[in-house]
């Protein structure tokens, strides 16, 4: 992978540069199918912003999309990579079912301020067949949904790779609701030297709380109420952690003045006296096994409803490494995840979380 300078285009053989683009409007994003189209389209000037999907494209790529057109500017360029990448899938059934909307993808990337849009056919990407030497995850890869897909991670990243040398990024932007995925891309753009900022951005949900996924067309009426437990999880446990935290900062304040607990029994008061004491005696030390009980209740109910929610792990973990936050934390980010099937549907969801903020 070069940097900006060694961009096609810049040296000056003739490219189709991309089209000055006018604040409020939105034109079609350009269609490229090979890497030789998407060389030429080197930008004039600006940097190169890059959103890599697998189709399929809804409100929460388009929100990446903006999110990387506010990033390049309108001296910029902004490129969207549609490929289904046939490394990630474990099951020839499932690669097949997955949705390609290619048309659909255009005008939803056009409309959200992409100047192309980046669809190689698999024999383009993987000419010769599926690649000898692919990116290795590691242990990260081997955790949750690698230890749920083996090798997903592996194809994962080896197509990431490939891309982000075809397409030479200022900048990538990925969704926060893959945090796995996100974690081990930063990791490999820090170990082999990649010249490309990676940027995570926050999950989009549905009104009712669900993340937006393409898969979740899959689901009927019945079996989207039961995967609303996965989001409805997270926030009970954001909760508990936030009423855990609150009572925590009462607490230390309520420890300093012991005399209002004498004064409140002197008075007879004491059902005030001994709430102010459980206060003072309130221990953060509970925070993760607190934070972990509060979602497994929501999704110990999902499991009896019908159609049931199929539960693959509820996890929180360190988003350096996704290893298990140990009960005794009390400090530092961690990451709530999930992963359930409803019906044929396999759904992922997480939250970010802080120990020890006060509120």
């Amino acid at each position: 992978m070069t940097n900006r300078t060694g961009r096609p285009g810049t040296s000056g053989r003739p490219h189709a540069a991309a089209p000055p683009r006018t604040p409020g409007t939105a034109p079609a994003a350009t269609l490229l199918r090979t890497a030789a189209e998407l060389a030429a389209f080197a930008p004039l000037k600006g940097q190169r912003a890059v959103v890599m999907t697998m189709g399929a494209l809804h409100e929460g790529h388009a929100t990446l999309i903006r999110t990387a057109r506010a990033a390049a500017g309108t001296d910029g360029q902004v490129v969207v990579t549609v490929f289904v990448n046939p490394l990630q899938f474990g099951e020839v059934a499932d690669l097949e079912r997955y949705p390609r909307t290619l048309d659909a993808d255009l005008a939803v990337a056009g409309a959200a301020g992409a100047d192309a849009v980046f669809a190689p056919s698999v024999d383009e990407l993987y000419p010769g067949g599926e690649p000898q030497v692919r990116i290795s995850a590691g242990p990260m890869g081997e955790r949750l949904e690698g230890a749920s897909r083996p090798g997903h991670f592996d194809g994962m990243l080896t197509v990431v790779a490939k891309l982000l040398h075809l397409t030479r990024p200022d900048t990538a932007f990925y969704g926060q609701k893959d945090a796995q995925q996100l974690a081990l891309i930063r990791r490999m753009v820090r170990d082999l030297n990649f010249p490309v900022e990676i940027v995570g951005v926050e999950t989009v949900r549905e009104p009712d709380g669900l993340a937006l996924s393409s898969r979740n067309r899959f689901l009927d009426a019945e079996e989207r109420h039961t995967a609303l437990a996965l989001s409805r999880a997270l926030f009970a446990a954001r909760d508990r952690l936030a009423a855990q935290q609150a009572l925590h900062a009462r607490a230390q304040t309520t420890a300093a003045t012991t005399g209002r607990a004498a004064a409140l029994t002197a008075l007879g008061e004491t059902r005030a006296a001994a709430d102010t004491q459980a206060v003072a005696l309130a221990r953060p030390v509970d925070g993760p096994a607190a934070v972990r009980a509060a979602a497994q209740l929501i999704l110990d109910d999902a499991a009896a409803e019908q159609p049931p929610l199929a539960l693959d792990y509820l996890a929180l973990v360190d988003p350096a490494d996704f290893t298990e936050i140990p009960d005794d934390r009390t400090t530092g980010d961690a990451i709530l995840a999930i992963a359930a099937k409803v019906g044929k549907t396999r759904l992922i969801d997480n939250i970010p979380l802080t120990f020890g903020a006060t509120t």
